[in-house]
């Protein structure tokens, strides 16, 4: 299971390797929020998510024999990108299972990092684990799953301990930090993170509204699902339920979840770029969302937003500015 040491672990294999990102801050969004507001921007990561610090921990991981076989994943595409780069980096075959309705540009990227894509129909309910699995079984390849992966779970804690230590540095000992959450790889790495080195500080998975199995089953205590798996401008974050792995320390150390409508999510990537200058996808803006336009649901004067990934086809992003860049 993922613990600090793991973590501090996947830090010691990406330093080098992965970008560290900074805290951002605007007076407008400050203005905007009615607090003070944070910003990491992993749109700034290599491949333009988090995603490449949990891909990269992971094959780093295997042993040498194991990661010469190839790897295989499953995503939407961040997740993809990150381990077909990943698996570029350590010149070692990748074949990534995508979903036909993702967005042209993840495709397109994932194909550049020269990943081997094969396509299956998510809203005709084809399950994606089922291919991944007999494709590795198949053809011996190593699975590297999205999020119930505690070698992924602990590179993407990385962040986390990014967030602690530059907070600390800035004199912030209490805080929300907001998630961008599917699975819950990135919320359970950071959680995990910030309780050894920042534990004034509260973890709070956010979703798009109608897919909010993590809220839900916070609030139950069990994993709930989601009744649709896709059809949402977010993505990025659609996951049937929250993991196996990823649940328990949720459950354990975050506060709420929050649900965020889509046209609060495109409202964040228009103020994300018109005041951070920076790219933000619709799911990886949820967290934004959250943190401007709904106060109502928040408890410090201080919240820090993770933007967890910036690959947005240019006709969505353009949509975003026109329909909501003069009021950010």
């Amino acid at each position: 299971m993922t613990d600090i040491s793991s973590i501090r672990a996947a830090a010691g294999r990406l330093n080098g390797y992965g970008r560290r990102t900074p805290l951002l801050s605007s007076p407008f969004l400050d203005a905007l929020a009615g607090r003070r507001v944070l910003v990491k921007p992993e749109t700034l990561q290599h491949t333009g998510s988090f995603k490449f610090r949990g891909a990269y921990s992971a094959i780093s991981a295997l042993d040498e024999a194991t990661r010469a076989a190839g790897v295989l994943a499953f995503s939407s595409g961040n997740h993809a990108q990150g381990v077909a780069y990943a698996a570029q980096l350590h010149g070692i075959s990748a074949v990534i299972v995508m979903p036909n309705d993702a967005p042209a540009l993840k495709i397109a990227n994932t194909k550049a990092y020269g990943a081997e894509v094969v396509l299956y129909d998510r809203p005709g309910g084809e399950n994606r684990e089922e291919i991944g699995a007999k494709l590795a079984d198949e053809r011996g390849l190593t699975l590297i799953r999205p999020y119930d992966e505690p070698m992924v779970i602990a590179g993407q804690g990385t962040v986390g301990l990014e967030i602690a230590e530059d907070a600390a540095a800035m004199g912030i000992a209490d805080a929300e930090v907001l998630v961008c959450c599917g699975g819950g790889g990135l919320t359970s790495g950071i959680a995990t993170a910030l309780e050894a080195d920042a534990p004034g500080f509260v973890t709070r998975p956010v979703e798009p509204e109608g897919f909010d199995d993590v809220a839900r089953s916070l609030i139950s205590g069990h994993r709930e699902n989601n009744n649709r798996q896709s059809g949402s401008i977010c993505d990025a974050i659609i996951t049937p339920s929250p993991g196996e792995i990823t649940f328990p320390i949720m459950h354990r150390l975050c506060g709420p979840g929050i649900a965020v409508p889509e046209d609060d999510c495109l409202r964040a990537m228009a103020a994300a770029f018109l005041r951070l200058k920076i790219v933000a996808e619709p799911g990886g803006a949820v967290a934004l969302a959250a943190a401007l336009y709904h106060g109502d649901q928040l408890n410090t004067d201080t919240v820090i937003a993770v933007v967890s990934g910036g690959n947005v086809d240019t006709g969505l992003f353009a949509e975003a500015l026109a329909k909501y860049g003069e009021e950010a």
